[in-house]
């Protein structure tokens, strides 16, 4: 089989003004789309972010054909928010292109910077000084506040186990941090117990503050362990749709089905699932 030849940056060009022009066309008053032209930052934004994780889900399933169709519609997102900031006047699809290169080539002077910058490579703390960097210059230009949080730059609306990763890092690289993983299973365990005993209260708004307690102490546990508590969440989602799948499956062939099962029929159905994936 012949291998594909990589796509002509001038071809791939016209392609992206092709989809510009298709949202404009979209968003056009009188000819366009009704759902389209009725849409809003704020109502396309949970598009945006579903997207992102059907990309997510494609390359968890290692479908390079679902991966590519999800990368489409996730760029195609970055073109209708620019088009209504465009509709706007604030900025159009350019504007963003242009800002992403720029912050590219900023951040890697290993790559794109002088011959000393070069050779010099990734300098211990550059990251970390090249993004407070770029916070002083929204600073000096009134884009940002005069003074803030380390945590400021942290996206509120990221989901929240990645959020409080991040949160976690960021205040680890400034020393408030547990040493090691020991005191960090020691909280989880303390946190569990008062969560025990806050459900024997049945005070429901401090039942769920000390479960998100809870929930915190864990994605701090995936911290230290250097896993993604998203990922392991979504692949214990994926392995309960498989077995729940199989006892269904197993129900149908019996001609049931779990509305008309028992749970000890399909905790039996459940354990031959996992025997199963064992083999």
């Amino acid at each position: 089989m012949a291998e594909r030849e990589a796509p002509d940056a001038a071809a791939a060009a016209g392609r992206m003004a092709q989809l510009i022009d298709i949202m404009a066309a979209l968003r056009t008053p009188g000819s366009g789309c009704p759902w389209d032209l009725a849409q809003s930052f704020d109502t396309i934004a949970p598009y945006t972010i579903e997207e992102a994780y059907e990309v997510a889900d494609a390359i968890g399933r290692g479908n390079m054909t679902d991966l590519k169709e999800e990368l489409g519609d996730l760029l195609f997102q970055a073109v209708y928010h620019a088009r209504m900031a465009e509709e706007q006047k604030q900025f159009a699809f350019a504007d963003v292109v242009d800002t992403v290169i720029d912050k590219m080539i900023r951040r890697h002077p290993h790559v794109f910077g002088t011959p000393q910058e070069r050779a010099a490579g990734v300098t211990k703390g550059f990251w970390d000084r090249a993004k407070a960097a770029e916070r002083d210059a929204k600073r000096a230009t009134g884009a940002a506040p005069d003074h803030g949080s380390l945590l400021d730059d942290i996206p509120v609306a990221l989901p929240a186990l990645t959020r409080a990763v991040k949160l976690q890092n960021k205040a680890a690289r400034v020393g408030f941090d547990w040493p090691s993983l020991a005191p960090v299973f020691a909280k989880m365990k303390e946190e569990l117990g008062e969560l025990e005993a806050t459900v024997a209260s049945g005070d429901r708004k401090a039942i769920e503050e000390e479960y998100g307690d809870l929930l915190f102490v864990l994605a701090n546990v995936a911290r230290h362990l250097e896993i993604d508590p998203e990922a392991s969440l979504r692949a214990a989602n994926a392995k309960f749709t498989r077995r729940f799948r199989h006892i269904e499956d197993r129900l149908a062939a019996r001609g049931s089905s779990p509305a008309q099962s028992n749970l000890a029929e399909m905790d039996a159905l459940w354990d031959e699932a996992k025997a199963n994936e064992r083999k």
